[in-house]
């Protein structure tokens, strides 16, 4: 059985059908999925949707794009919010310069900010590192007590190394199925298997061959198919070994 740590069913390309998905979605074989919040309404969203689906969890955090407006308590705000047993973890948290890099020291106070959440909730975290490499793995270093996983991580094989050394998790979504993804992959071929995790951000990132629709946990499998063909393993010994790991971080029943 699949579990998808990283979809969000609250994004609005799921208004028309985010019931029944998720309600069918056990029937190809996802056993959980995981989806983290972005800002206050859209942690508030996942919690009731975990609330709703015994198969679905979720995360709360504030992403770096979604700093514009923050209100003063949003910290406790977070907090109330993660205050749920289908909380599993705090995110999706970390930097992002590829839009937009004024705002780089903010970016860094509320990062850290939930680093310190989430270790006084004894709560992993899911980091979203976009174009911020060294001062995402700068902050984290400064950060040991965290533990975690970068989401689709985009680093070089050179720190993924380190990282994996620190104990962290690798995500691994749709673009490693892409033909120009030789570092993902090359990242994929030096992390363990007990550190592998696998997402589709849904509704985004869907691999090859569905790139370019909408995407949704069915199509894990593509992703398991990829991993397997790099690791030398079987599509089972994939799926196996990716949900106990996410059992493993996340404390899923």
């Amino acid at each position: 059985m699949y579990i998808d740590t990283h979809a969000h069913y609250d994004d609005k390309a799921f208004d028309t059908d985010r019931n029944e998905l998720l309600s069918l979605l056990p029937a190809y074989g996802v056993e959980a999925i995981i989806d983290p919040g972005c800002n206050l309404s859209s942690s508030m969203q996942a919690r009731s949707l975990a609330e709703a689906f015994p198969h679905v969890y979720f995360a709360a955090g504030i992403h770096p794009e979604e700093l514009t407006d923050l209100p003063d308590d949003w910290l406790s705000q977070i907090t109330r919010i993660a205050d749920s047993t289908k909380c599993v973890a705090i995110g999706e948290i970390g930097l992002d310069y590829y839009w937009d890099a004024s705002e780089k020291e903010l970016q860094k106070q509320v990062f850290e900010a939930q680093l310190k959440i989430a270790h006084s909730l004894n709560l992993p975290v899911i980091i979203h590192d976009r174009e911020a490499h060294g001062d995402c793995f700068e902050i984290i270093s400064r950060h040991r007590e965290n533990r975690g996983v970068f989401h689709c991580y985009s680093g070089s094989a050179e720190m993924a190394s380190e990282l994996l050394k620190m104990g962290w998790y690798l995500g691994f979504d749709g673009p490693i199925t892409y033909k120009n993804a030789r570092k993902a992959v090359e990242v994929l071929s030096l992390t363990p298997l007990d550190k592998i995790l696998i997402e589709t951000d849904s509704p985004y990132l869907s691999p090859i061959p569905v790139r370019g629709k909408r995407n949704d946990s069915r199509n894990l499998r593509f992703i398991v198919e990829k991993i397997a063909e790099v690791k030398g393993l079987s599509v089972e010994e994939i799926v196996s070994a990716t949900s106990q790991n996410a059992k493993m971080l996340f404390q899923l029943a």
